[in-house]
């Protein structure tokens, strides 16, 4: 055998012992890790309720924004760090659509934390509505829309409620107009139609594309373990005014997510 050949034989094995070790220590660490996650649920969702009840909108945000705060660092315990690079002056006086593309439901978090001044809303699958501490509650109450991804009509008038009420409160909204998460990071093509009801209901909103990298990672090996020791990043693009040719705007978009995806 060459050395050659035995340098890369010793490395692919190492290589492979580190990976099986790495998953090893995923299925230490993920108990721990789903106990704070689903804890952290649990105990935001009564002070959510009392928030929204009680006290009204701002202390709900703050809740609500508070509570993806913990999610994230909670995520830390998976060896998780984040980079959420925002170099722009975005307005508060207007709202906003942020466009970015999905790898999992650890995109989220991020987004809200960091964007908290903002607002953000989502538009989310109706299964997401019921059943789940603390989320189902937010999505119902705090100005995010639930869908029927089989039912066109049902859908296309929550996405154009959505844009009507971030043109009315000067919040923003977050689409991910892949349609369903990137299972390994590779993006997929835009679907335009949701994007382009919000343009239209909501006329003044600066578009805000966010590149996303590396929270596939969490579930590359499914739902249990998760993965380990990722860097998940965030790039805000710098805002776009919308130009009258949708379709080419559109086009325009997806090309500056998919530019800072890796």
């Amino acid at each position: 055998m060459s050395v050659e050949k035995l340098y890369k034989n010793r490395f692919s094995r190492s290589g492979f012992l580190f990976l099986g070790m790495q998953k090893v220590l995923a299925y230490i660490l993920t108990p721990i890790f789903i106990f704070f996650f689903g804890l952290i649920l649990l105990v935001f969702h009564p002070i959510q309720m009392f928030c929204h009840k009680l006290i009204g909108y701002k202390a709900h945000g703050f809740s609500v924004a508070l509570m993806n705060r913990c999610l994230m660092l909670c995520t830390n315990l998976l060896g998780t760090s984040y980079s959420f690079k925002n170099n722009n002056n975005l307005p508060t006086d207007r709202p906003l659509i942020i466009v970015a593309n999905h790898q999992s439901m650890f995109d989220i978090p991020p987004i809200i934390w960091h964007m908290r001044k903002h607002h953000p809303k989502f538009v989310s699958k109706q299964e997401l509505g019921k059943g789940i501490p603390s989320v189902s509650y937010n999505l119902r109450h705090a100005g995010s829309v639930l869908i029927d991804r089989n039912n066109n009509k049902q859908a296309l008038r929550e996405i154009a409620k959505l844009g009507q009420y971030i043109e009315k409160h000067k919040r923003s909204a977050v689409i991910f107009p892949e349609g369903t998460r990137s299972r390994d990071g590779q993006p997929q093509n835009f679907r335009p139609t949701g994007l382009k009801i919000l343009m239209k209901t909501a006329p003044s909103a600066l578009i805000v594309p966010i590149s996303i990298n590396n929270s596939w990672k969490l579930l590359r090996y499914g739902k249990f373990p998760m993965g380990i020791g990722n860097h998940l990043k965030f790039k805000v693009h710098p805002p776009l005014e919308r130009s009258e040719d949708l379709d080419d705007f559109i086009i325009q978009i997806e090309r500056k997510v998919v530019s800072s995806i890796e």
